[in-house]
């Protein structure tokens, strides 16, 4: 058996044990950084949404061949047809020139296609134009705040009575929302560009969340019943239990979903080029990083601390530090009750001498210095129903007969 694998074995059985619920407030202070950075990040710098829903004019240039310098290149034509327009150049694939710029005029659009085939020396019918309305983007925005909204009222539902009660609903959501936001201030950090594929990613992402959430939380339910009905562990306890014995499986379920993601994303950068593909993979591996980041270290230690204040957990806990209290009293009145062996110097005081005890100390001192005569060991044969006396005597001696004269 590999070690990891033992690893995990000493998880579910117990012998070893992260206190993850116990320093809980570390964790609400680890995930309160990254929110804060997050919305650092989102308010200060903002979101680099993409041409879909700021509107512009998309304009590819295909089969290039010299591609040396094709961003100041492509940006000095668009420059000297629109000026003042924000302008991002990329290279898709190895030969694939893309330029996206602010709205212009059909006419202005199609001067700059001339230009551009002129200068990358290709024809102009390589050289391909779309002019995108803000109006499709915020079509996009208001259909995927529905989406999330419908579905953040659905999982509560789902959730609410499944586990039979809203405090797992609560901090389900609350592990959601951690991801949601950390997702989009990684985005706005590190200026990676808002499309439609983006938003497809940000909603995938909160059902891998609320997915391995759940997995939690069921395992949680599980032994927090068997908690309260045998009254050996707390509540906390019980709920941390579940959190290492779920902790391999969860690890185990990211690296699976990441690795092929992870793939997706390099190839993409590398090879691909900006693209739906490569903006989808952004959003799914951040979002299962840190999904499963959530579903350990917050769901569970909130849903902990909120069920801490019912009255019938405060009391489960009462009477398990009661029954434990009891138990270790016992155990130490057992220590204390074992006999200790007498010895001669422990009857003499300290600087005295026997003659000094008087009639009583010389008869203690001669039991103690006369050996005591040695018991009988017990008989270790079995124990039956004790004979008569006369039973003990030996066999009874029978008559003997007389022959006939």
């Amino acid at each position: 058996m590999s070690r990891f694998s033992q690893f995990g074995n000493d998880l579910y059985s117990g012998r070893r044990s992260f206190n993850i619920v116990g320093r809980r407030r570390f964790w609400y202070a680890v995930s309160a950084v990254l929110v804060v950075v997050s919305l650092l990040g989102l308010f200060g710098r903002g979101l680099n949404f993409g041409i879909e829903f700021s509107g512009g004019t998309e304009l590819r240039v295909l089969g290039v061949s010299q591609i040396d310098g094709y961003e100041q290149r492509a940006g000095d034509l668009v420059d000297e047809n629109v000026p003042d327009r924000t302008t991002t150049v990329t290279l898709i694939g190895d030969d694939t020139v893309r330029v996206q710029t602010g709205e212009m005029e059909a006419s202005q659009a199609e001067d700059l296609r001339a230009d551009l085939a002129q200068e990358f020396s290709v024809p102009v019918e390589s050289v391909t134009s779309s002019l995108v309305g803000p109006s499709w983007g915020e079509s996009v925005t208001q259909r995927a705040l529905i989406a999330l909204v419908v579905f953040l009222l659905l999982v509560t539902v789902v959730l609410t009575l499944y586990f039979r009660t809203w405090k797992m609903a609560a901090a389900a959501l609350v592990a959601l929302v951690h991801d949601v936001l950390f997702t989009v201030g990684v985005y706005a950090l590190l200026g990676i560009e808002v499309s439609p594929a983006s938003v497809i990613g940000f909603l995938t992402i909160l059902g891998y969340s609320i997915y391995d959430t759940i997995v939690v939380f069921d395992k949680v339910r599980e032994n927090t019943e068997h908690a309260l009905d045998t009254h050996r562990a707390t509540y906390g306890e019980a709920a941390n239990q579940a959190v290492n014995q779920t902790f391999v499986r969860s690890i185990n379920t990211s690296i699976v979903a990441l690795l092929p993601v992870l793939v997706i994303l390099v190839i993409g950068v590398t090879l691909i080029g900006p693209g739906t593909l490569v903006d989808l993979a952004w959003a799914l591996f951040i979002g299962i990083a840190v999904g499963t980041f959530s579903s350990i270290f917050i769901a569970t230690p909130l849903l902990v601390h909120l069920r801490e204040g019912e009255p019938a957990i405060r009391k489960h806990d009462a009477t398990v530090a009661k029954r434990r209290a009891r138990g270790e009293a016992r155990a130490g009145r057992r220590a204390g009750d074992q006999p200790e062996e007498e010895t001669a110097h422990d009857l003499v005081p300290v600087g005295g001498d026997v003659e000094d005890l008087g009639d009583a100390g010389r008869r203690e001192t001669a039991t103690v210095g006369t050996p005591a005569p040695a018991r009988p060991a017990p008989s270790t044969a079995p124990q039956g129903r004790p004979l008569h006396p006369y039973a003990q005597r030996g066999p009874r001696n029978q008559p003997r007969r007389k022959p006939r004269g």
